[in-house]
């Protein structure tokens, strides 16, 4: 017997009860990102190699799906990767967002408000809400450099988690300025404070001890200096006790944006539990500014996150432009929502039994009448076993069964919960 076909290591295939939960999950979410003022957008799958290497993405780069170029001869002598490479698949929709706005600027509000759904791609290790194709949905501010964006940004994020039940979360803040300057007060180049950064986004992963270790491999007194100063500012703070504990290590506007960003979020939406993290990195070298993740208590990583990349879109079209984002881990929130809810909610789904003897064209009838009075109308010939046949039915994720007999329709039956 041959071996059962399986969907390529670290993708999966999704049933018809799992795409109705994701798209109602999306419908959701953009009706509350659509009350915010965001515009939903589009970008291909595929970006130029060269823009996509050359993002600042950390070790996203090295994740790419690379995609040779088209009609090319691979006989005879050796090629390079540049001359096999022309494009890539999207790994993240923050690139492919720079480029759309450096094409179409022209012909966008100022600011912009965008929201982008869609599926990207890493080649990377899969493990538990982990996969190597993943939806993500952003939100995004482009040409607003003032925290007010950011405050925007969190709220309608926090909103949005809200409506689809997610359960109690908590927004980290951080800023990319602060690290950079905590790295070089504690005596690190600024050469070295790229890697120094990558290392410091283990710390909840491996510890103190452990990045302290690879901080010592780069230079061992600035590591000790380093660890000492993350390790004071460890918890749940306030950007005015991080600036007291931190001294003049702190810069005043990083301090003073966080201030702003958290007071802004609780005056919006005081039920948000947001908190600054000094300790707070995110692995993408493109972020400038503010940065913030969602942590869950069902997750060991983020269920969202995002910060300011002000230097992105400079890069493609030689004009500076600020832009800030967050995103949200569809198939982390996937999963947690799949396991707390039984049914997505929308249009009840009717089952219509019938017998293999009754003429189709009634059934029909009977069918499009239900539609008629909203319901969304499967039918299907009854089963010697009925009680097998509903029980399918409701794991399937029909709402309501009936039953047409001698021409006559039974009121539609909502399944026992």
């Amino acid at each position: 017997m041959s071996q059962r076909p399986v969907p390529p290591r670290g993708m999966r295939d999704l049933l018809p009860t799992d795409v109705r939960l994701r798209m109602a999950l999306l419908t959701t979410l953009q009706r509350v990102y659509e009350s915010y003022g965001f515009d939903q957008i589009e970008t291909p799958a595929l970006e130029e190699i060269d823009r996509l290497l050359d993002s600042e993405a950390g070790d996203n780069e090295k994740l790419i799906y690379k995609v040779m170029r088209r009609g090319l001869d691979l006989t005879g002598a050796h090629k390079t990767e540049s001359e096999l490479v022309d494009l890539g698949l999207r790994y993240d929709l923050t690139v492919p967002l720079a480029r759309f706005y450096a094409t179409h600027s022209a012909l966008l509000p100022k600011p912009f408000r965008a929201i982008q759904t869609g599926p990207v791609w890493r080649a990377e290790r899969p493990q538990k809400g982990r996969y190597r194709q993943f939806v993500q949905c952003d939100i995004d501010v482009i040409g607003d450099a003032g925290t007010d964006a950011e405050v925007d940004l969190v709220c309608a994020t926090a909103e949005a988690l809200r409506a689809v039940e997610v359960g109690e979360f908590t927004v980290r803040v951080n800023d990319r300025r602060l690290l950079q300057a905590l790295v070089k007060s504690a005596g690190f180049s600024f050469e070295d404070t790229p890697a120094v950064l990558v290392i410091i986004d283990k710390l909840d992963k491996i510890g103190f001890e452990s990045v302290e270790a690879e901080l010592s491999q780069i230079s061992a007194e600035p590591a000790s200096a380093l660890i000492k100063q993350l390790a004071a500012v460890v918890g749940s703070l306030t950007a005015d006790e991080v600036a007291e504990t931190l001294g003049n290590a702190a810069p005043s506007t990083a301090i003073a944006d966080l201030r702003s960003i958290c007071a802004g979020v609780v005056a919006v939406l005081p039920w948000v539990n947001i908190r600054v993290d000094a300790t707070l990195v995110r692995g993408q070298g493109y972020y400038t500014g503010s940065i913030f993740e969602v942590e869950h208590d069902d997750l060991s990583g983020s269920l969202a996150g995002g910060g300011r990349y002000d230097k992105m879109i400079a890069k493609l079209s030689g004009v500076d432009v600020a832009a800030v984002g967050f995103s949200i881990g569809f198939e982390r929130l996937f999963d947690i929502v799949s396991q707390r809810a039984a049914t997505p909610n929308g249009q009840a789904r009717v089952v219509l039994l019938y017998s293999d003897e009754t003429d189709y064209i009634s059934v029909a009838t009977a069918a499009q009448g239900l539609r008629n009075a909203n319901f969304s109308v499967r039918p299907e010939q009854s089963a010697k076993n009925r009680t097998s046949q509903l029980t399918r039915l409701e794991r399937a994720g029909f709402t309501h069964w009936t039953e047409l007999r001698n021409g006559s329709l039974n009121e539609p039956q909502q399944f026992a919960q």
